[in-house]
Formats: C-alpha cells, sequence, structure tokens
C-alpha cells in the first residue's frame, strides 16, 4: 500500500501528532492523498521533534490560517482533550469542510463536538483500530492502518458524499472501514479493548504491590502472559485515563459482565469443577484461533511489538 494514489484533498490538517497523527501524516504523504499536507500539536516541543524527523507533513504554528484554508480537520488528540480542541476549530472550519476525529470513545466526543459544527460543514466521526503502546512523533509510521479495521460513526443526518470521502481516505491508507453508530462502537471497543486495558494496569500493579514478591523477582521470572499485560499497561496513561472517564457506562457495564464470569470462574476452581474449566478454556481458544484466521493477529509471540 505504498504507492501513491490520486490526492482525495486539496488540503488536510492533522490535529496532534503522537503515534497516530503522525501516522497520518506519513500515510497520507506516503500516498499523495493529499495536495498539501499540514500537521499541528498544542506542545513546542512535539512540534520541533515532528520537524526534525520529518513525519511528512508542513508543521506549523498557529491553528487559525491552516484550518480555514482546510478542506479536512483531524483532531487526533486524546479524548479529554477533544471538547476544548473543537471549541477552538470549529469555528475556523469553512463551508463544506469535513472534521473528524480518531477517539477511541465516539458517543461523548459527538456530543461535545456537533454542537459547535457551523452550517455547512460535516462531522465525521472516526476510530482506527490500530495503534501500539509507544507515544509520540517518533513511533508513528504509515502503515500502521494496512490491514486493521476503522470504524465511521456517522451522526444523524451526516452527509453522505462527506461520509464517502472519509471512508475512502482510510481504505487507501489500507484499512478495512465499518460504519456503526456510537453507541454500539462503544459497547463492542468497551469489551475488545478498553476492559483488556484495564485489567493489565490492574495486574501489573497487583504484581508490583505484593508483599511476598520483589519487583526485581516479578522482571525477572515473567512468563509470557504476564510479558503481555506489561506490554499493554505501558499504554500512555493520559489517553486511556480519558477513554476511561469518557465512556465509563459502557465500561462499567462490561466490568460487571467481566467480574460475574470472573466469580463463576473462581467457583468451578473452588469446586475442582475441571471439566467447566475445560469447555471455557476450549472456547476461547476457538476465540484466539478465529481472531488469527481474521487477520487481526499472528500465531508468533511478538510481545515487543515492534513499531514495524
Amino acid at each position: 500500500m505504498s504507492d501513491k494514489q490520486e490526492a482525495l484533498f486539496e488540503n488536510i490538517v492533522v490535529i496532534g501528532l503522537g503515534l497516530i497523527g503522525s501516522s497520518l501524516t506519513r500515510g497520507i504523504k506516503q500516498r499523495g492523498l493529499a495536495v498539501h499536507l499540514f500537521g499541528y500539536d498544542g506542545s513546542a516541543k512535539v512540534r520541533q521533534e515532528a520537524r526534525d524527523i520529518d513525519i511528512g507533513a508542513q508543521i506549523v504554528d498557529e491553528l487559525a490560517p491552516t484550518v480555514s484554508k482546510a478542506d479536512l480537520v483531524i483532531l487526533a488528540v486524546p479524548v479529554g482533550a477533544m471538547a476544548n480542541l473543537a471549541a477552538q476549530v470549529c469555528p475556523l472550519i469553512k463551508p463544506g469542510a469535513i472534521l473528524s476525529d480518531v477517539g477511541s470513545v465516539k458517543q461523548s466526543i459527538i456530543e461535545a463536538v456537533s454542537p459547535l459544527m457551523p452550517e455547512n460543514t460535516h462531522f465525521v466521526p472516526g476510530h482506527p483500530v490500530a495503534g501500539t503502546e509507544f507515544s509520540g512523533p517518533s513511533s508513528g509510521f504509515g502503515h500502521l492502518f494496512e490491514d486493521r479495521w476503522c470504524i465511521l460513526t456517522p451522526v444523524e443526518g451526516g452527509d453522505q458524499q462527506a461520509i464517502n470521502s472519509l471512508k475512502l481516505l482510510w481504505q487507501q491508507l489500507g484499512s478495512q472501514v465499518e460504519c456503526m453508530s456510537a453507541a454500539h462502537h462503544d459497547i463492542v471497543l468497551a469489551i475488545t479493548s478498553h476492559i483488556p486495558h484495564l485489567i493489565a494496569y490492574n495486574i501489573v500493579g497487583t504484581a508490583a504491590d505484593l508483599e511476598d514478591v520483589t519487583k526485581s523477582e516479578v522482571i525477572k521470572f515473567s512468563a509470557g502472559g504476564f510479558r503481555d499485560f506489561t506490554r499493554i499497561a505501558a499504554s500512555d496513561p493520559v489517553m486511556w485515563r480519558d477513554v476511561f472517564m469518557n465512556n465509563k457506562e459502557a465500561v462499567l457495564e462490561m466490568l460487571g459482565r467481566f467480574t460475574e464470569d470472573l466469580t463463576q470462574l473462581q467457583r468451578h476452581i473452588r469446586r475442582d469443577d475441571g471439566q467447566a474449566l475445560q469447555d471455557l478454556f476450549s472456547r476461547t481458544r476457538a476465540i484466539r484461533r478465529s481472531i488469527v484466521e481474521a487477520g487481526q493477529e499472528t500465531q508468533e509471540a511478538d510481545f515487543g511489538r515492534t513499531k514495524g
């Protein structure tokens, strides 16, 4: 997917130059999907780093002149920063332009951003289901989105042409695109992404707090499963704090169901019910195989999750 395509937009602005934002600029540049590509970050240090390593976009120091001429503006900041950023950006958007985002929570973002959109502009929320535990401009790479899913959650009455344009952009970046409601997205991601991260943060914290096990032993004798938990738990703490605060209802619902299942598992162990344990493990093993067959993972262990 590295060959250049026909430009889809005259001017694209990516705001937020961390892993996702810098991967977007690289991918868009590599494929020639914009005639003019701009990047901005609220941190002067991040802007300078992005210039120094060349992430494929012209880095600007002011939002207004660039956003006002953009055909597509993509917000690539933590979920908790979306509302304040949208309040700055929305008044600047020109008629006919598209605003999108990459947040992993959708309902709260839509509720915050939609009322701020000017007349004759289009808001198409999105979520590329891709990433690593690394952050910052240097962590990005242009093929991050290849063979991954991007979920669009169009707002009610959203412009179909704008939706199609954004869908095509993500397809050109190598993603498979699916549309669903924001509420459904938040439930699906709560169980497939948010709860696993919450469990990872918790189990690593539990291991570190054990009085009878030293931290050096936790590190020294880490088995494969624990290493994978530590990889997940190394993800950006600010981003994940915002995810849980902004997807509270869905996360709590899924956490409740998980707790019920965990209690049942405790019961099986306490009662020496080996058959129930084997039945559960067989069912979950089949799900793992389905994930591999769907191309979302490989059979090989890769606890380091190299950046590519």
